[in-house]
């Protein structure tokens, strides 16, 4: 497939007024780095701080968020937007990653290479399909959430923004942020099952 980049390239032409879908497509159908380039500076950043609200250390997260971007690059002919926008989509590959992290922590010392101890892999399409439809789930118990609730939840899971960033948007009090997401996580944990546990952030 060629090279893969892992970072973007300057001097590339602009490409700020076009959607992430397009981005996406002609990353897919063109391999056009320009294009790849936009998306790493949208979402690189934004999946970092995902991926260390949920545990990961700083060094953990900058690697982790390097190799979700290497994924959306040769991942990206697979996208489907009929399936899932492309924010839904970026962050299924980041949560999934971040399982992955969370797996890697929980083995016990000697056994890392036992099969069952292995996380799913990441290019099965058949996963891909999976992982869209636990998050249509998802989207779809948030929609039932309180209005004040369902954006807090909006704007971390899927906007990606931390919890001080949230407020500032708000213009509410940081305690009252983690009030909210509290109290929404503990209603999509009811909603959803404790299957779904490892797909929300934890506050």
């Amino acid at each position: 497939m060629g090279q893969t980049p892992t970072s973007p390239e300057p001097d590339t032409p602009d490409t700020r007024g076009a959607g992430d879908e397009a981005l996406i497509g002609l990353i897919g159908s063109v391999q056009d780095r320009t294009a790849f380039t936009e998306l790493f500076h949208r979402y690189a950043g934004r999946i970092k701080a995902f991926l260390i609200r949920s545990g990961a250390s700083w060094g953990e997260a900058e690697e982790a968020a390097q190799e979700v971007m290497v994924t959306i690059w040769r991942k990206a002919a697979m996208f489907d937007p009929a399936k899932a926008g492309a924010s839904t989509w970026i962050y299924t590959i980041a949560r999934n990653k971040r399982i992955d992290l969370l797996r890697r922590a929980r083995r016990p010392e000697g056994l890392a290479d036992e099969p069952i101890l292995q996380g799913d892999p990441v290019e099965s399409p058949e996963a891909d399909v999976a992982a869209i439809g636990r998050d249509a789930l998802i989207r779809e118990a948030i929609q039932a959430l309180p209005a004040d609730q369902k954006l807090v939840i909006n704007l971390a899971f899927f906007s990606g923004l931390t919890h001080a960033e949230i407020a500032t948007a708000l213009d509410v009090p940081l305690g009252t942020v983690k009030s909210r997401l509290r109290l929404s996580f503990g209603k999509l944990r009811e909603e959803l099952g404790q299957d779904f546990a490892l797909e929300l952030v934890d506050i």
